[in-house]
């Protein structure tokens, strides 16, 4: 969801791929792609590290019009003459804002659709985009809009200290995003049907892996995703938390893997439940976003004494001031990109491990099967061999796909009776 929904969303996945091709004809010990895909990866990779910063800028520039052009004002009065109940007025003003900023940044996101059709990592067609994106716009618009009124109302109660009360707020609320979105969001936009009635060898290989890594997910909390409807991306994972935790396996992961090799990549992301990354994540990005609040609190003040009369906003009370608000936060968010990717990467590398540890002996030879997963996935992913250094400390929040590669071909203390690092 964009910055200007003002919401965290948190999401730990990785992908990959499994009804049983033909094994891999010669040991994979680096990642590599043929001249033709090679070409079109390192395509790919440019076009899409470009557009990531175009749209950073563009973004900014859409607000700022926004601004310019005083539109928040103009929705302000509109929610006012409306009702003079708070909360009635910030469901007018929010979605007017969205939509105002969401259909101004279109191009942007028009034309992430289009990269990914044209280097064939989506097949959704653009009625079913618009359809996806409409949804995804009248639920930012019902979340973003109870947020919005518990940020101004503890603005209006505390001018100094709103940035924390408010943080206080949107701790719960975050937790409670992470329960339903398994439950109520998620089949908003893909089928998910029982995965024990399509692939029950699958369902009793998996059930190996989670008693070795010691959690309790009964079956039918395991359900494979109809993702080939609208893309060609795999992926298989755990998500939800308490009563909604469930396992995940795309339809297109079952095509492309073998059963070991989706077990590895669900043992990676089993290892994000395994080590608390999860939680540490949630803990970093309320603290990350206590900070970002903190800044805001102090980038409103100084932009409204400056420019709040030409802009029209009365105060940071006024309801149009939240644009003034979002724009610090996509900034801070931009910003702190490197550090976020960095932190990521860590964790990622830390759940390659373990994936690769609670394999070991169910599968065999199970550092040749994380290495075949993750060529796999690169080939699909159309993954960069050579990414910049500098991509890679700004955007790539896990390792690069040629590190992955190496690593798992590599790691096997199993052999010179190096105890393993998680599972003993």
């Amino acid at each position: 969801m964009s910055p200007q929904h003002f919401l965290l969303i948190i999401a730990l996945t990785l992908s990959a791929t499994a009804q049983t091709p033909p094994p891999a004809q010669k040991e994979v010990k680096t990642y590599t792609l043929p001249p033709e895909k090679l070409k079109k990866a390192v395509d790919f990779a440019h076009a899409r590290n470009q557009a990531h910063f175009v749209s950073f800028a563009y973004g900014t520039l859409v607000l700022l019009a926004i601004l310019a052009w005083k539109l928040p004002p103009r929705f302000r009065d509109w929610a006012e003459g409306v009702s003079r109940r708070r909360i009635i007025q910030a469901y007018v003003f929010v979605p007017l804002l969205i939509l105002a900023t969401d259909v101004l940044g279109l191009p942007t996101s028009i034309y992430d659709q289009y990269l990914s059709r044209k280097y064939e990592q989506s097949v959704q067609g653009w009625a079913s985009w618009f359809w996806d994106w409409t949804k995804g716009e009248l639920i930012g618009c019902i979340i973003t809009g109870v947020l919005v009124w518990i940020l101004y109302a503890a603005i209006r109660r505390s001018p100094r200290r709103w940035w924390f009360y408010s943080w206080l707020a949107a701790v719960p609320i975050v937790i409670f995003l992470m329960f339903i979105t398994p439950v109520v969001i998620n089949p908003l936009f893909h089928k998910f049907d029982p995965l024990a009635e399509k692939q029950p060898a699958l369902v009793a290989a998996i059930e190996k892996v989670v008693r070795r890594g010691g959690l309790e997910i009964p079956r039918d909390r395991m359900y494979e995703m109809n993702a080939s409807e609208k893309m060609n991306s795999l992926n298989a994972y755990v998500t939800g938390i308490g009563a909604s935790k469930r396992v995940v396996v795309w339809d297109t992961t079952i095509r492309k893997m073998t059963t070991d090799q989706i077990l590895f990549v669900f043992g990676h992301e089993m290892g994000h439940y395994v080590l608390h990354h999860m939680w540490l994540l949630i803990a970093g990005n309320c603290a990350m976003l206590l900070a970002f609040l903190f800044l805001g609190y102090h980038s409103v003040q100084w932009a409204l004494a400056r420019w709040g009369q030409r802009w029209s906003i009365r105060g940071i009370d006024d309801w149009a001031s939240l644009t003034v608000l979002v724009l610090a936060l996509s900034v801070f968010g931009f910003v702190s990109e490197p550090m976020q990717s960095s932190v990521s990467r860590m964790l990622e590398h830390n759940a390659d491990i373990y994936g690769l540890e609670v394999i070991h002996g169910i599968v065999p030879n199970s550092p040749q099967v994380a290495a075949e997963a993750f060529q796999i996935l690169g080939e699909v992913s159309l993954s960069d061999p050579n990414p910049s250094p500098f991509i890679e400390f700004w955007l790539y929040n896990h390792p690069s796909v040629s590190d992955r590669v190496r690593f798992a071909a590599e790691y096997n203390p199993w052999s010179t009776g190096q105890p393993a690092k998680y599972i003993h």
